[in-house]
């Protein structure tokens, strides 16, 4: 068993990462309460990460633990629409008086799970299209949950974790044309039966990024003047003229990107984006030592998970990408996702503690079927 049971590379990543969103998100005028809340969020999620390190997850590779969580996510997600509470015009909260909570940011760990258990048998078995279309079935119950709440943005991150595991398990080309032309199907689908007229305007914003900028693209507009004010060093802590004065709305959630590299400025972008590379990177190391094929498809889809909403973000603060509501992970505000971080990796190095024990054994006997 291995005793080291923290990837310290990778916590310290985080760390920097953490601060550098607690500094953007404080405006130095008095008590902020997003800060507070934000640090107390910081506790908590470091406390499950730690307890999580600690547990053995080899139970999870059975299938009744693994349907038991999809059906619990479903149900979940279900009880919103009776209990949960509007915000932004979205139903996507459980509101507990002082703190609320966002059920889909764990459900995209658990979908993770799900997926990686079903993979992890049919590893060498994927070229058959039934086993893309039922993985495709899961992913599909717990997208269209989330969007009709609607949560355009973690739909999104939902569909790029199951493409982004499904091409890692070795799906052929003839295949992966077949996923994108039902994806093209789907999303026509989507656009004239499903998507608000607000959605439309945000997707209709990144084609013509420069119309509506006083309406409906007014928030990707500022947020491109607000990355471009940084130049190169910044304007300093504190000094963020578009996000301090109002100019740049959700600075603590949504458009925080825009806000530190205002703040930070190219230097400060560029220290960030070796940050993320290194938990990523490390994220990927622990999964190459993964003890079974469940294990590393596990932290690969980790690794896509943070990719997905590291790449969504950031693109949609630079105007790259329709702007959806993804959150920039450890760094905006907000429990729920932090929450979801923090135990997606406590679970991997739980699964750390006994990785090279059974590494080559075990998959020796997935791939023969034993």
């Amino acid at each position: 068993m291995n005793r080291l049971r923290t990837d310290w590379p990778l916590f310290f990543s985080v760390l920097p990462i953490l601060f550098a969103g607690l500094v953007t998100m404080n405006s130095f005028i008095g008590q902020n309460q997003f800060f507070l809340k934000q640090l107390i969020w910081i506790v908590v999620s470091l406390i499950v990460f730690f307890v999580f390190s600690f547990i053995d997850f080899r139970f999870l590779r059975r299938t009744e633990v693994m349907v038991g969580l999809f059906l619990f996510s479903c149900l979940l997600l279900l009880l919103l629409f009776i209990l949960g509470h509007v915000a932004n015009g979205a139903k996507s909260w459980f509101n507990f008086g002082g703190f609320s909570f966002q059920p889909a940011d764990p459900v995209k760990i658990i979908l993770i799970l799900i997926l990686a258990k079903y993979f992890s048998r049919r590893h060498v078995e994927i070229a058959y299209i039934k086993h893309i279309l039922i993985s495709g079935l899961y992913a599909f119950i717990i997208f269209i949950l989330i969007l009709i709440q609607p949560d355009f943005g973690s739909a999104i991150i939902i569909f790029l974790i199951w493409l982004g595991m499904v091409m890692i398990s070795g799906i052929s080309k003839k295949h992966l044309l077949g996923v994108f032309l039902i994806g093209a199907v789907i999303f026509f689908g989507l656009w004239n039966f499903a998507f608000k007229p607000y959605q439309k305007d945000r997707i209709l914003n990144f084609v013509h990024p420069v119309t509506n900028i006083s309406t409906s693209g007014y928030n990707a507009y500022q947020s491109t003047i607000t990355v471009g004010s940084g130049q190169v060093l910044g304007k300093g802590i504190g000094y963020g003229t578009q996000s301090r004065l109002n100019f740049l709305p959700e600075y603590q959630t949504d458009f925080i990107f825009a806000a530190y590299a205002e703040e930070w400025g190219f230097i400060g972008v560029i220290i960030l984006f070796l940050l993320y590379g290194i938990l990523i990177w490390r994220v990927l190391h622990n999964a190459t030592k993964g003890a079974s094929n469940f294990e590393i498809l596990f932290g690969m889809g980790l690794a896509i998970y943070f990719m997905s909403h590291f790449i969504v973000n950031v693109g949609m603060n630079m105007g790259l990408l329709p702007v959806t509501g993804v959150t920039l992970p450890f760094m905006s505000y907000g429990g729920s996702h932090l929450l979801a971080e923090f135990m997606g990796l406590g679970i991997l190095m739980g699964m750390r503690r006994y990785a090279r024990a059974t590494h080559r054994d075990v998959i020796k006997n997935e791939f023969l079927g034993i």
